[in-house]
C-alpha cells in the first residue's frame, strides 16, 4: 500500500509510506524517485541491519524498531526487531516497511497536519528518535525481570533450571538490543555531519546514549547474575559431596573391620575370645571418635 502522508499538506516535500508493499508498488516510486537498484534491493531484505549509504543526492538508512509482539523466546535481531527502509532528499522522504506503527500516523499529526516540520531530514531525525524510543520500555522491563531473578538466586535454597532458563533469555535480549543500538550509530553519525551541532541531533543522540547505557547496565547485570548462580549452585554441590565424604570417611574404617571378620576362615583366633565382640565394638567406637577429633582439628566439621 503506498500513501501520500503530505498530501493534503503546505508541505513544499513528499512523504511517501509503503507499507509492506507488492514489486509493482516498488517499481513505480522507485522509477520516479530515481532510486538506485542496489539500495532498493537493501531495502526489501526483512533481516537487513542497520545501515546508512549516501548515492549521489538521495540518502538511504535502515533502522530496526523494537517489535512489541516478541515472545519469551525471542533472541536474534530478526525476532527481536523489525526494519524500517527510509530514503531521503531536499524532495521527498520515503519509508518502508511490512507492519503498521502507531508512531508514523503521530507524527504526521504532530509534525506534518501542523506544519511542524521543516525538511525531511528532520523528520527523518524524528523518525530515528522513535525508533530508538522503542526500546525504552524493553529495556526497563528487562532491568525489573534482573531484580527479579536477583532475588531468586539469592534467595533460593536449591537450584532451578526454569531460574538459569530466565537469565539466559533476558541476556540475550539485553545482548541484541545493545547489538542494534550500536549499528544504529552509524546512522546518527552521519545524520550529525549533515548540520552538526543541530539540537534535534543532539536530543537523539542523549538517547541514544542513554538507551545504550540501560542496555549494557542490563547485560552486564546479568551476566554477573548468571556467573554468581552458576557459582552459588557449584558451591551447594560441593557441600553435598562434602557431607558424603565425611560419611564414607567415618564408615570406611569400620567396614573393613567388618570385613576382616566376616570371612569364613576356620582359625580365626579372635571368633573363640570370651571378649572378643565387646572388644571389637569398642575399637570402633574408639575409632570413629578419634576421626572426629581428627576432623574437628581439621576444621573440617
Amino acid at each position: 500500500m503506498v500513501k501520500n502522508l503530505t498530501a493534503d499538506t503546505n508541505c513544499n516535500w513528499e512523504w511517501i509510506d509503503l507499507v509492506n508493499p507488492d514489486k509493482t508498488d516498488f517499481e513505480e516510486i522507485s522509477q520516479k524517485y530515481n532510486l538506485h537498484p542496489a539500495v532498493v534491493y537493501d531495502s526489501l531484505q526483512p533481516d537487513h541491519l542497520p545501515k546508512y549509504e549516501q548515492i549521489e543526492d538521495v540518502a538511504f538508512a535502515i533502522v530496526r524498531v523494537f517489535d512489541k509482539e516478541i515472545g519469551q523466546d525471542g533472541d536474534t535481531v530478526q525476532d527481536l526487531t523489525n526494519k524500517i527502509a527510509v530514503f531521503y532528499s531536499r524532495e521527498f522522504l520515503i519509508t518502508v516497511h511490512r507492519d503498521e506503527y502507531p508512531f508514523l500516523e503521530e507524527i504526521k499529526k504532530t509534525l506534518i497536519e501542523t506544519n511542524h516540520c521543516k525538511s525531511p531530514y528532520h523528520l527523518f531525525i524524528q523518525l530515528v528518535k522513535e525508533v530508538l524510543q522503542s526500546f525504552e520500555q524493553p529495556a526497563l522491563k528487562l532491568a525489573t525481570d534482573l531484580d527479579y531473578y536477583e532475588s531468586k538466586v539469592f534467595l533460593r535454597n536449591n537450584p532451578n533450571k526454569s531460574l538459569t532458563t530466565g537469565i539466559y533469555w533476558l541476556k540475550r535480549k539485553a545482548e541484541v538490543s545493545r547489538r542494534v543500538l550500536n549499528l544504529s550509530k552509524i546512522v546518527l553519525d552521519n545524520l550529525n555531519r549533515e548540520q552538526k551541532h543541530d539540537p534535534y541531533i543532539q536530543d537523539v543522540y542523549d538517547m541514544y546514549l542513554r538507551l545504550l547505557t540501560m542496555y549494557e547496565e542490563v547485560d552486564n547485570g546479568a551476566n554477573n547474575l548468571l556467573n554468581i548462580y552458576i557459582g552459588l549452585a557449584s558451591h551447594r554441590t560441593n557441600e553435598i559431596v562434602r557431607v558424603l565424604t565425611i560419611f564414607s570417611v567415618f564408615f570406611m574404617p569400620l567396614t573393613f573391620i567388618v570385613g576382616i571378620y566376616g570371612m569364613n576362615f576356620k582359625y580365626m583366633p579372635e571368633l573363640q575370645m570370651r571378649g572378643g565382640y565387646p572388644v571389637t565394638m569398642l575399637a570402633m567406637l574408639l575409632i570413629t571418635i578419634g576421626i572426629y577429633i581428627w576432623f574437628r582439628k581439621k576444621e573440617w566439621l
